[in-house]
């Protein structure tokens, strides 16, 4: 036995010094717990044994990423002629692909450069705008030097209205007590009957902003005030221009106004959007900043007390007049009551105007005309009739479209108009008074004018 053991580890011996390290030894109790000793031999022949064991097949892989990391590190060191052209091939694609990126940065940055080579333009042209208007005030000494003096006396008129004067205030109490009809023309009381737009006169200047604010705005007078408190000599006005558009001031009439001398002034609580707003009937309509919500302030009681979202109407520069200033709604008022003029995605930009419940700001009924917004520079409402102006800059231009809500009619019309100032940015009729109030430039003025089968206008 101890013979046989020995030939058998001699066999093995030979056979291990022939395959040196491909052999192995190992010890291990078998089942009855006897000692068993065991010799493993690769053998050249065969690279696996059939049916073999997964251990083999891992041991196989592990040798082909061997093999796998050996290669990548000789590319990587560039060693040897076929790993070196890999190297090429690879740094080939790897500036390719740098080059594109570079070229799609490149034409971004050339659409970058034009974007902004047209925002210097735009720019350029507004400062050569204002560099005109610069100028013209340079050449009106005389005129500059009234509006300051204008400007002095309403703010010191304010500062003693707020802090010093209270029996200033208390006299202006008792003033509004007394009946309108004391205080209004007899010749103002009632008008003839409606008709179509005859003429219109020649502007009349009643004021002149003092401020940049003033660039643009909305002012009026109530025709159909209710009470005494306020009558239809009494004068609004809200300067547009900013963000936060908050101040209606309060004249006690069209003198004062002149003058620059406010009796009051009202902080609202919602902010205003552009030039929009509309007096009547002691309250205050308005379009509230960066939406389509109408709001109804009671201007006896300094309150909001209706507010209701214009259906579908665009807002904040969607459909605005052809001056822009976000002029998305209009509001107006004529002797059929109170108007809203704008426009909707599904009417494609084409004007809409709607009669409003001047309670509940209600939509009673609309009509929809074939005049687009932007094409028109404003647009009132008279004895149910909606106009437009042609342009709000050319001097001499006209009122050239008419469209009847009595009759769903509509024509164009030759009426002649004048944008004295050439930036006209609010045109509303005043029913009680028969005239246009405008804001022009800086400069508030009427026109009178004259309707078909009516008569003259009146003063």
């Amino acid at each position: 036995m101890l013979l046989r053991m020995s030939f058998i580890c001699l066999s093995c011996l030979g056979v291990f010094s022939q395959s040196q390290d491909r052999a192995s030894l190992s010890r291990s109790n078998d089942p009855t717990g006897r000692c068993v000793y065991t010799f493993t031999v690769v053998n050249p022949q065969e690279s696996s044994c059939p049916g073999g064991s997964s251990k083999s097949e891992t041991d196989e892989i592990r040798t082909r990423l061997t093999l796998l990391e050996g290669l990548v590190s000789r590319l990587i060191a560039g060693g040897g002629s076929g790993a070196s052209s890999g190297g090429l091939r690879h740094s080939d694609e790897s500036v390719q692909e740098a080059y594109a990126q570079v070229t799609k940065e490149r034409n971004q940055l050339q659409l970058d450069q034009e974007h902004l080579n047209t925002q210097v333009q735009r720019l350029q042209r507004t400062l050569a705008e204002l560099s005109l208007e610069a100028e013209d005030l340079r050449q009106r000494p005389c005129e500059q030097m009234n509006t300051s003096a204008g400007a002095l006396h309403e703010n010191r008129h304010l500062r003693g209205y707020h802090f010093k004067n209270t029996s200033y205030q208390e006299m202006k109490a008792e003033v509004r007590e007394v009946p309108a009809s004391h205080l209004i023309p007899a010749g103002n009381h009632s008008f003839a009957g409606c008709g179509e737009l005859v003429s219109v006169g020649d502007p009349v200047l009643h004021r002149k902003a003092d401020g940049i604010t003033g660039k643009y705005g909305v002012w009026f007078q109530d025709p159909d005030p209710e009470g005494p408190y306020y009558t239809r000599q009494t004068v609004w006005r809200i300067d547009a221009v900013g963000k936060e558009v908050r101040q209606l001031f309060v004249y006690e009439d069209m003198d004062q106004f002149s003058k620059g001398f406010p009796m009051k002034v009202l902080v609202l609580s919602e902010p205003v959007e552009s030039t929009g707003a509309t007096v009547y009937q002691n309250s205050l309509y308005y379009q509230r900043r960066r939406s389509r919500t109408l709001l109804r302030y009671n201007l006896t009681s300094e309150s909001l007390e209706a507010r209701l979202d214009l259906p579908h109407a665009g807002f904040h520069g969607q459909y605005p007049y052809s001056w822009g200033g976000y002029t998305d709604i209009d509001l107006a008022v004529d002797e059929h009551g109170l108007w809203a003029i704008y426009s909707t995605s599904k009417a494609k930009g084409a004007i809409i105007v709607s009669q409003l419940d001047p309670q509940s700001l209600e939509v009673r009924r609309s009509w929809e005309t074939k005049i687009r917004k932007n094409s028109v520079g404003n647009a009132f409402m008279i004895c149910g009739r909606l106009y437009t102006v042609a342009s709000y800059t050319s001097p001499n231009t006209t009122i050239s479209y008419m469209f009847d809500t009595l009759t769903n009619e509509s024509q164009a019309i030759a009426v002649p108009f004048k944008n004295k100032y050439r930036y006209n940015s609010m045109v509303d009729y005043n029913h009680a008074q028969r005239k246009l109030y405008a804001w022009d430039n800086f400069h508030m003025v009427t026109y009178d004018v004259r309707l078909g089968g009516t008569g003259q206008s009146r003063s």
